[in-house]
């Protein structure tokens, strides 16, 4: 154990309501934790704003809030989570993620080296998604007024010439692709909440490297999503209705993992449906598909990518065309199919 957590040790290695009350334990927790970690010229600046350097293109800017429960799930944690789910939204609009900021909210009493842990892990994260994270804000609440911690997160992209993404380019004939294995996330969080024994880990990683590499290469990539809380069929039902068109899905290309599918049959979850944080939905030109296909497979992001399903002419229906010759008509989920998923 290093002396920063010696330190806390004896303090109780707790979270305490002094650590956000603006002095010098606060002082101590910023410095010792979050600035030791997340350290940058301009954070280290510790102004009231973070100052940035002139942005090449247009911005672009989104915000998350994460509740995960557990914290602590296989393939990551809500540190992790935070970082790539603010990513991959900037990344999917056709923003380069530039810089990030985050609010940190506490329950007294949440335990100081699992604080260390997550934003460890927030670290490694931004460093691999090419992120700077320039400002933050802790604040303590009494036990019991919160679930140990939630995480907010900001993020700063721009926009490149290339980005040319809406659903106003997608045609009918376009083709859907995924980057690959669908409901791995919810499986994931779903098994350790519930104490479930298996191997399936969260698919959570930032999107920010391989759809730049596909937005600057291929104009046939038309719109992108990233399928998180409402799955796919979400997902895509919510494209197909502001385009305009019908999306046909084939249910032999769906790429499940066959854990993944055993657990779904076991309790009775529909994949389509379930949570993803670490894959990408992008609609393309048909005649570029091979190409697109190509490319995302040499990635390690992609290797499993498919193209499972096309867009047709109609008035804004997800069908799913069954491995028995049948059609499924897909809609928005109702209600929360796994709660607490990111």
């Amino acid at each position: 154990m290093n002396r920063v957590m010696e330190k806390y040790d004896a303090q109780g290695k707790r979270i305490l309501l002094s650590h956000g009350d603006g002095g010098a334990l606060t002082k101590e927790l910023i410095n010792e934790i979050f600035f030791r970690n997340l350290k940058n010229d301009i954070l280290e600046k510790e102004g009231d704003a973070a100052c940035l350097p002139v942005l090449d293109g247009a911005p672009a800017m989104t915000t998350d809030s994460f509740v995960v429960n557990p914290v602590f799930f296989p393939g990551g944690d809500i540190g992790k989570l935070a970082v790539c789910g603010t990513v991959n939204d900037l990344a999917v609009s056709g923003a380069v993620p530039k810089y990030l900021t985050t609010g940190f909210m506490l329950e007294e009493g949440f335990p100081i080296d699992q604080l260390e842990q997550i934003v460890h892990s927030m670290s490694v994260a931004a460093k691999e998604a090419g992120v700077m994270v320039v400002a933050g804000d802790t604040k303590v609440v009494e036990r019991g007024h919160l679930d140990g911690i939630f995480i907010n997160t900001t993020g700063l992209g721009v926009l490149p010439p290339w980005a040319n993404l809406g659903y106003h380019r997608i045609s009918p004939g376009d083709k859907i692709l995924i980057n690959g294995g669908i409901g791995e996330h919810g499986v994931a969080v779903m098994a350790k909440r519930e104490g479930f024994d298996f191997s399936v880990k969260s698919d959570c990683a930032a999107l920010g490297n391989i759809i730049g590499l596909l937005l600057k290469k291929f104009k046939g990539v038309k719109f992108m999503r990233d399928p998180t809380r409402g799955g796919v069929a979400t997902a895509l039902k919510e494209i197909a209705l502001s385009c305009g068109h019908d999306f046909y899905l084939n249910e032999n290309s769906l790429p499940i993992d066959n854990e993944v599918r055993s657990i779904c049959d076991l309790l009775g979850l529909d994949p389509l449906y379930l949570a993803n944080e670490g894959k990408f939905l992008i609609v393309v030109d048909s005649e570029e598909c091979e190409q697109i296909m190509n490319e995302l497979c040499e990635h390690p992001l992609g290797r499993q990518s498919c193209c499972i399903g096309e867009v047709r002419a109609g008035k804004g229906n997800l069908l799913l065309k069954t491995a028995i010759g049948g059609t499924r008509r897909l809609e928005l989920f109702a209600g929360a199919v796994l709660p607490r998923i990111c």
